[in-house]
């Protein structure tokens, strides 16, 4: 559920902010330990108060309606839509480098992923579960060819491309505003604790989680070793398809063919998988509110919510043809990462009231050091929160906050009181 295509672009970003190889590969490593206690906190959270909403379920528990109707309000306006948008530009970028794209082309292409995707799903056509294996073996695979396509130019004696310049001294706004690309990357870990409460036993699920972070940082750690071997830290920085231009270096025309399929398919599954799950999201929220019941419409015959998919890619290629002025793919980190990291601030206090007001739920999975985790892991939120914020700007804020202030009017729209004909 970590393992996707954002490692083949944000590592491009991280490297561009921090000017730094070592602290490159901490802001990774650290990376790594900030998304296990944040899966640990979910694993608790989602196996004590199981939902298909996920988070709406806990925080609705936790802190009413209202805050559980705009998180789900964003996820969809926001966080998913603009995900899949993001993922159809990395899609795009890598496209580009077999058939050279302007930026409206490229717009063009990510525009066309998630058409093709949203019609795919409105013929009902479902994903195997066969098929994500294969997806993450696939991931696994390239991250581990990327390693062997440095030690290829190190064995042949290739210097890096373009190495890294004096490096910068340590920053905290340029490493904060790093770990926004970083975590973006890292993004799932709040959906891998979603089997938490069918493990055999607490110990089962804490080694689970600790193991999968665990081999998901040390691919992400080989694949920047990498990048940094071959291409130089300047080198990656300037790439917007490192991947590719690895293996292009390493193994030629054929190479970095290979890695433009692999990435490009990667990031359309998940864009996919980004359409199946927003769709439901607005879905399972219009059911709830009466005067949303329009895009609660579910199609019987072909098993989907088609208003509710038909509203998200409209959404979606409204932030792609936003997108398409400048670099999609960081104006979209830009747009959803404010409203992201202010809603996952709010787990680590939700798992604390909620230990509180419900002492005797059931509770499969406990987080192990309990308050610490928690604590430490909503410090780190807003940590991201305001590096996100300050990297965005009073503009972007304005932009993604004003999405959210959106879903807040229609919220209290629908919930208006209508007056009678007599005034009563």
């Amino acid at each position: 559920m970590v393992v996707g295509a954002g490692i083949f672009r944000s590592a491009s970003l991280v490297a561009a902010t921090l000017n730094n190889d070592v602290l490159l590969l901490l802001a990774w490593g650290l990376g790594g330990l900030f998304a296990l206690a944040g899966a640990l906190v979910y694993a608790e959270l989602a196996s004590a108060f199981p939902h298909p909403g996920g988070d709406y379920r806990f925080l609705r528990l936790a802190f009413g309606p209202l805050v559980a109707f705009l998180f789900a309000w964003s996820r969809f306006a926001v966080i998913f839509s603009a995900s899949a948008a993001m993922l159809a530009f990395v899609a795009a970028d890598y496209v580009a480098e077999l058939l050279p794209l302007s930026a409206s082309a490229r717009g063009g292409v990510a525009a066309l992923a998630v058409v093709a995707l949203t019609g795919l799903n409105l013929a009902g056509v479902k994903r195997s579960t066969g098929g994500q294996v294969v997806l993450v073996a696939s991931d696994v695979v390239a991250l581990l060819a990327l390693g062997g396509a440095a030690l290829s130019l190190i064995a042949a004696g290739t210097p890096p491309l373009q190495p890294t310049p004096t490096p910068e001294p340590f920053a905290a706004a340029a490493f904060g505003q790093a770990m926004v690309f970083v975590m973006l990357a890292f993004g799932g870990f709040n959906d891998a604790a979603t089997l938490s409460a069918e493990v055999r036993s607490p110990r089962h699920m804490t080694l689970a989680l600790v193991g999968g972070m665990g081999l998901v940082t040390a691919l992400y750690l080989i694949a920047n070793w990498a990048y940094l071997a071959g291409l130089g830290g300047a080198g990656l920085a300037a790439s917007a398809a490192p991947a590719a231009q690895l293996m292009g270096l390493a193994f030629g025309p054929g190479g970095q063919a290979a890695m433009v399929v692999f990435v490009t398919l990667a990031a359309l599954a998940i864009v996919n998988a980004l359409v199946i799950v927003g769709g439901r999201t607005l879905y399972a929220v219009a059911a709830d509110e009466p005067a949303l019941a329009r895009l609660a419409a579910w199609d019987d015959a072909a098993g989907v919510p088609r208003r509710a998919i038909w509203v998200q890619c409209v959404l979606s290629l409204l932030l792609i043809a936003w997108g398409s002025a400048s670099t999609g793919f960081a104006r979209m980190v830009d747009f959803l990462s404010p409203v992201f990291w202010l809603f996952l601030s709010l787990t680590g206090p939700a798992l604390i009231i909620l230990r509180r007001r419900l002492p005797d739920a059931a509770r499969p999975f406990r987080v192990p050091l309990y308050p610490l985790v928690p604590l430490a892991f909503s410090a780190g939120c807003l940590f991201v929160l305001q590096s996100s914020l300050r990297y965005v700007g009073w503009q972007g804020a304005a932009i993604s906050f004003g999405v959210l202030g959106l879903g807040l009017a229609l919220r209290l729209a629908v919930r208006a009181p209508v007056p009678s004909p007599g005034g009563t």
